[in-house]
């Protein structure tokens, strides 16, 4: 009796096997809702550039998410990929911010109105990531090397509907000297048209992602030690005297490459600044 290899179909006791589901390609654009199916996190695309989405949420709080798998649009699994050039356009260039950037045109003549920050280093970090939009805009920087004197320095200014100040601070977190200095500007004679935000971190340096520095979280630093010298301390590098500390800012910055390496708390308070400067300037 011979074996019949051909008596029976070969493939009978195999099961068919799909290959890997393919998503659908949903080109991003402005506005549009986006679930987060990793951990649920919903939010509207406000911004775009260099691979990265910005999303905010219905509170206002903004996150950062990178183009491909992972999300939802109503629900249905998709793949989201960059925008569709329109046609017969050439592409857009992005600003750092995630804004499209202004057509070349002449210089523009700066506003009446500012916008002060704390120090220097918050006036080199907004210049790099939103220098562009307020060029743009002819909206000037200055920063004031400290807000103890903030109520004499908006005097001073002397803001008006057509020459507002808006002013971003450090640490500015309740019950601290920050806010109290804030509360008082806002009470007084000048608080329309004088606004006063901030971001919660120490110091400025803190609104850097940790991840953009390749570290897990910033350091820990005692109250007794000056917070900049102790961050230094900690990474081992040299804080002996102020060009230390320039040179510790300098490297910092330089892992700083657009809107995607800065923390939300203070992506939020720098764009809010620019509207109230520049939005609405009669009323």
């Amino acid at each position: 009796m011979t074996d019949d290899r051909y008596s029976h179909d070969v493939l009978a006791d195999f099961s068919i096997q799909r290959g890997p589901k393919v998503l659908p390609k949903v080109p991003v654009e402005r506005d549009m809702v986006v679930e987060v199916i990793a951990d649920g996190y919903v939010g509207a695309l406000v911004r775009f550039t260099d691979g990265l989405m910005e999303l905010e949420d219905r509170s206002g709080r903004s996150r950062a998410f990178p183009l491909g798998g992972g999300y939802l649009i109503d629900g249905v699994p998709v793949e989201l990929v960059k925008p569709l050039p329109k046609a017969g356009a050439t592409a857009a260039r992005k600003t750092a911010s995630g804004s499209f950037a202004a057509p070349e045109q002449r210089a523009r003549t700066a506003l009446a109105s500012r916008i002060y920050v704390e120090g220097r280093h918050d006036a080199e970090l907004v210049e790099k990531v939103w220098g562009d939009d307020l060029r743009a805009e002819g909206v000037v920087v200055e920063f004031l090397g400290g807000i103890d004197d903030l109520e004499k320095i908006v005097a001073d200014f002397a803001p008006t509907s057509e020459r507002k100040l808006g002013i971003l601070v450090d640490h500015l977190v309740p019950g601290s000297k920050e806010s109290r200095i804030a509360e008082a500007v806002g009470r007084g004679k000048y608080g329309k048209y004088a606004l006063v935000v901030g971001h919660p971190f120490v110091d400025v340096w803190q609104a850097v992602k940790p991840q953009s520095l390749g570290i897990a979280a910033w350091p820990t630093v005692p109250r007794t030690i000056e917070w900049k010298h102790g961050i230094c301390e900690a990474f081992g590098w040299p804080h002996e005297d102020q060009a230390d500390i320039a040179r510790a800012w300098q490297f910092i910055l330089s892992k700083v490459k657009n809107f995607g390496d800065l923390e939300p708390e203070l992506l939020g308070r720098v764009e809010h600044l620019i509207d109230f400067v520049t939005v609405d300037q009669e009323s």
